[in-house]
């Protein structure tokens, strides 16, 4: 009979962190692959962490030193040359960080460990609930004005170190150790490839770091299929925001179990429940079969089989004191005929770390306790009227403080006040010499406006004036840019202005003007402004343009194609398996190493020979040929045009990468002016100017 595949645990803790929890794994039924997604590694330069740590015997001594972590834990401790001293608190997170302190000897009632409760409905072990813990402990003004150290990891969350900072406290933060993201063996890639092909499996996931870190390398190894896979597959996290990375990162069967190993291996064994019912089945019914054949081949006596058989229907029961766990375990109930359906009981809240438990008392002992009780409430009341007092007394300081910025204000106020009454009078002289200037004003327009009626008497004389700078500035752009639009506008401005003028004279202007009209319209236009801007844009390129041979080359990965099923190919070709395998490794080895070889050519030997210093020549030499096609565009000189083009063009093709876009580019800019920069003749506006002048002579 086959049995059912057992379901499989990925465990992503760091390596040597999961012992304990292997060991509930597998009492649970589970087999577990660890694949770390974080190694801890010391700092790289520890003489910061040896300061503080010094600092723990100097003078002034830290009121409070939090450690994030066992890894905080155990990394300070290993540079620690002295006992922790009994008079410098420590806080944790949890209860695993708990425990690293008192392997190192720090455990209640020698030294204070504060760490949040685990007695609550709802344990919680993060920065939030550790901060509750630390200011139940100090109040909210104990750590006013005094010094905290926060021992972790490079990096991590500030929000602790924030929020003891806005409660008044001087935080000082050191770095204990450093994440790095390993590089899994193949072996073990080989393992996730065939869980991801379908066999049941969970991920559990214990930081935020370890989530990102499976996200990268899930790129980097998992086909899109095994990513979407792994992205489908169960996923428990001992935190919610933990979970919430997840979320964001694709997952999407998460469940959080909670803090505490106890509590991981209660959410496995819940979401897996029915997987590891039908696999102790299959385990009962092979040792049920196993037994009878046994008790078949043997002969025993009377005694020794009622003691022994496999087959008995009414099993031995389990101790009381053995837990129900264990029970629904055993080997002997595994035997039975018909298998009892597995009770998962719930798991009980993590227990807080104290030394010793506590023992029932007498009447008597419940009696003091409630004295004690009445007392600490007392005490507590005293306290709290002590500390509401001293608030109300810092009210009162605060409201004197703003009744005194209230007066100050008050006077400066009232002496503005004064300040504008005397220059009211200023004011009134200002208002009086500004009314004398109006009136030289109204004098001086009366005057401009006489001198422009003896102006206009003249009109016709500043109208053919006028025109004449319009035709002298349009004839030197025309010649110069030889912008026929710009010319145009110029010679049906200047006709415009003459057409509110009269007289034969102006009528012979504006046919002169109209004839040079005809010749710029019938002219063919051509866009020097534009071609001389992509010229400057070739120029300004030039300096990023690769050299051959500079380009960069990708780094190579060494690539090689899944191979294929062995056995089919074997049954195929009728060839013997391991001489299947052995061409599949032979391929895959050869594949990986031609991938890592990338052959280019360069047809021009001088390109490769070309040093740096050499190549900032080559670049300048073609701008220097680039600025010369410009200045030969403007002064429409089109031999030299086309000279230095096709000279700039060849020294593109001959020194530089011919693959890269930016080569292209810029080849294709210098191109598209080579095509667009034919010879036109300008004409010019000599008949317009030669009327104009003929009207100014009186002729």
């Amino acid at each position: 009979m086959t049995s059912a595949r057992r379901v499989t645990i990925v465990v992503t803790r760091p390596i040597g962190q999961s012992a304990a929890l292997l060991a509930l794994l597998a009492d649970a039924g589970f087999d577990s692959l660890e694949f770390p997604l974080i190694d801890i590694a010391p700092v790289a330069d520890d003489a910061p962490l040896r300061a503080a740590l010094d600092e723990l015997y100097g003078p002034v001594k830290y009121a409070l030193v939090v450690f994030v972590s066992p890894n905080a834990v155990d990394y300070a401790f290993g540079k620690l040359g002295a006992p922790w001293p009994a008079d410098v608190p420590v806080a944790v997170v949890g209860p695993g960080s708990v425990a690293a302190l008192a392997r190192q000897g720090v455990a209640a009632p020698a030294h204070r460990v504060i760490s949040p409760s685990a007695e609550s409905a709802d344990p919680r072990f993060d920065s939030e609930a550790l901060y509750a813990a630390i200011e139940a402990q100090f109040g909210a003004t104990g750590l006013e004005g005094k010094r905290v150290l926060i021992v972790r990891g490079d990096g991590g969350r500030e929000w602790l170190a924030e929020r003891l900072a806005e409660a008044g406290a001087t935080v000082e933060k050191v770095a204990a150790y450093r994440r790095i993201v390993p590089e899994p063996s193949m072996q073990k890639w080989e393992r996730v490839h065939a869980l991801l092909a379908g066999e049941p499996h969970a991920w559990l996931l214990t930081s935020s770091e370890g989530v990102r870190n499976l996200d990268e390398l899930a790129r980097e190894h998992l086909s899109p299929d095994e990513t979407a896979q792994l992205k489908r597959a169960p996923l428990v996290s001992p935190h919610p925001r933990i979970a919430e990375a997840a979320r964001q990162a694709g997952f999407d069967r998460i469940t959080v179990s909670g803090a505490g190993d106890e509590r991981i291996a209660e959410s496995l064994r819940t979401a897996f429940a029915a997987e590891l019912q039908r696999d102790a089945g299959a385990r009962s019914a092979a040792e049920t079969s196993k037994g009878a054949t046994q008790s078949a081949t043997k002969v025993e006596t009377k005694t020794s089989n009622a003691e022994s058989t496999p087959t008995d229907s009414k099993p031995a029961a389990a101790p009381a004191h053995q837990p129900a766990q264990s029970r629904m375990t055993d080997s002997n109930d595994s035997k039975k005929a018909s298998p009892q359906p597995t009770v998962t009981q719930p798991l009980p809240p993590n227990t807080p770390f104290t030394p010793y438990e506590a023992q029932p008392k007498k009447s008597s002992a419940g009696t003091a306790l409630l004295w004690l009780v009445i007392v600490i409430l007392a005490v507590a009341a005293g306290g709290g009227g002590f500390l509401l007092n001293r608030k109300f007394d810092r009210t009162d300081q605060q409201i004197a403080q703003r009744l005194q910025a209230n007066d100050a204000t008050t006077a400066d106020l009232r002496a503005k006040a004064d300040q504008a009454a005397s220059s009211a009078g200023a004011l009134s002289t200002q208002i009086i010499q500004l009314q004398g200037k109006l009136n030289d004003a109204e004098a001086h327009s009366q005057a401009l406006q006489q001198q422009y009626q003896d102006l206009a008497s003249n009109r016709d004389d500043w109208t053919i004036a006028e025109v004449e700078q319009i035709l002298s500035s349009a004839s030197q752009q025309l010649q110069l840019t030889g912008n026929v639009q710009l010319a145009l506008f110029a010679l049906q401005s200047a006709d415009t202005r003459l057409a509110a003028a009269t007289g034969p004279q102006i009528v012979a202007i504006r046919k002169a003007i109209a004839q040079d009209i005809d010749k710029l319209n019938a002219t063919p236009s051509t866009d020097l402004t534009g071609l001389a801007i992509k010229l400057d844009t070739a120029i300004s390129q030039v300096d990023n343009l690769p050299l051959a041979g500079e380009a960069p080359i990708e780094r190579a990965t060494a690539r090689a194609a899944a191979p294929g099923n062995s056995a089919s190919i074997a049954a195929a070709t009728g060839q013997p398996r391991w001489k299947v395998l052995w061409q599949q490794f032979v391929s895959g080895i050869g594949q990986q190493l031609s991938s890592l070889v990338s052959v280019r050519r360069i047809d021009n030997a001088d390109a490769m020979l070309t040093s740096p210093d050499q190549g900032y020549f080559v670049r300048e030499n073609v701008k220097l040929r680039l600025l010369s096609a410009r200045l030969s565009l403007l002064s429409r000189s089109e031999s030299t045009l086309k000279s230095d083009l096709h000279a700039a063009d060849a020294a593109l093709a001959r020194y530089f990468d011919p693959s890269s876009k930016k080569v292209t580019s810029v080849r294709d800019l210098v191109k598209q002016v080579d095509q667009a920069s034919l010879a036109v003749a300008v004409p010019n506006l000599n008949e317009s100017l030669a009327a104009v002048h003929q009207f100014k002579r009186g002729g």
